[in-house]
């Protein structure tokens, strides 16, 4: 162990100076050297050393051959009752794309590893936007070893840059316009269908949110309809209807009471009294599926069946969604009152994903400023007529 000043030139901005480096040799016998972060006094990196020192020699937590699969997996423990499944889950997604970088050592990443790490990922076929959620992952694997095993990894925390895709092709968005809609929904040939679709369109609902639906979340006195609740799927496999679960919404904005329409609120008596008289009927029943809710799989194919007869293009679940924002963009509906109806945890979510859609608003811009224009020259002109001459 050695505990030096560092030269002027090397201290950090708010002035500290002393490091401890410690020699240690790896598996196959070469001899590494790992340098601590930076201390304000020789005091403070003797005492770092004594407790980096104890860490070393704690079996199982930290030390030298700790490495980043070590530190994802205690990760994943530490976080299982603090997250959803679903964060859990998307946590186990990321892992399989750091495995570059698995069997290093924490002491020993840095930034050869990481840009290996980094072009490797760039040449798989993924979005910019998943790519930086990959890395958002490593950045908090990283600040959690820091904090529970005192780990300085800042050298390599630094070396972390953003993604971009210059070149990268903004996705489509497909949605129906209303009369695309009213083409399509005329091919439903039942009021179970009709009243499915009008809700994904008219309410602009998620998947989760629609499977979630339940008999007593349709206020009817009041019309409206209480969105509480989601169905997930704990199953990846499309026939697997059994493994679903009801759990809380996407965010806490998502909970919203959406205004029932009277033309879908008809179409909901119409299938209530159809549904009512099945044998142990109750009103915590879904709406789209009875005892179980309605899978995936059975909404697209219907879908795609609806879209076939009706000769529309087709679209996804989602797609209706887009095409609920569609409808009220286009019908002036103010963006915060947009944000709020879907759902979205704020306004920014909202132009962020349908900016395209506002377009036509700037040609509203282009006739206020004319008409602006017009006023001022009428206001000129008048001004001129009563301008006195000496």
């Amino acid at each position: 162990m050695s505990i030096i000043k560092l030269n002027q030139s090397k201290w950090t901005k708010d002035g500290r100076s002393w490091v401890f480096y410690y020699n240690y040799y790896d598996d196959d016998g070469k001899r590494k050297q790992y340098m601590s972060r930076a201390f304000f006094t020789k005091e403070e990196a003797e005492a770092a050393y004594e407790m980096y020192k104890d860490r070393l020699n704690t079996v199982g937590e930290g030390g030298l051959k700790f490495t980043l699969k070590d530190a994802c997996e205690k990760f994943y423990e530490y976080k299982k009752d603090k997250v959803r499944r679903a964060t859990l889950h998307s946590y186990i997604q990321r892992m399989e794309h750091l495995k570059e970088l698995y069997d290093i050592p924490l002491v020993e990443l840095n930034q050869v590893h990481y840009n290996k790490w980094r072009n490797e990922l760039n040449e798989k076929n993924l979005k910019c936007s998943y790519k930086q959620n990959i890395q958002k992952y490593i950045k908090m694997v990283i600040n959690f070893a820091e904090k529970q095993y005192d780990y300085s990894l800042n050298r390599f925390y630094r070396k972390i840059e953003p993604f971009s895709a210059p070149e990268e092709i903004k996705r489509e968005i497909r949605y129906y316009t209303p009369k695309e809609f009213y083409q399509y929904i005329s091919q439903a040939n039942t009021i179970y269908l009709k009243c499915l679709f009008k809700t994904l369109y008219y309410l602009g609902l998620r998947r989760g949110e629609i499977r979630g639906l339940t008999w007593d979340s349709i206020d009817f006195e009041n019309s409206c309809v209480y969105v509480r609740k989601q169905v997930v799927q704990d199953s990846d496999n499309a026939d697997d209807e059994k493994k679903w679960r009801i759990a809380p919404l996407k965010t806490k904005n998502s909970e919203r009471v959406l205004p029932l329409s009277q033309d879908l609120k008809n179409d909901f008596e119409e299938l209530l009294a159809n549904v009512s008289s099945s044998h142990n009927f109750n009103m915590n029943w879904f709406v789209f599926g009875k005892e179980n809710p309605v899978s995936t799989h059975k909404i697209n194919y219907q879908n795609e069946l609806i879209a076939k007869v009706s000769k529309v293009k087709l679209i996804n679940i989602h797609g209706f969604r887009h095409s609920c924002a569609s409808m009220l963009i286009n019908n002036n509906v103010n963006v915060s009152v947009v944000s709020s109806y879907l759902g979205h945890s704020d306004t920014e979510e909202t132009l962020n994903t349908y900016t395209h859609m506002f377009t036509h608003k700037l040609d509203e811009v282009a006739n206020f400023i004319d008409n602006q224009a017009v006023d001022l020259a009428y206001m000129f002109k008048k001004m001129n007529k009563k301008r006195i001459s000496f």
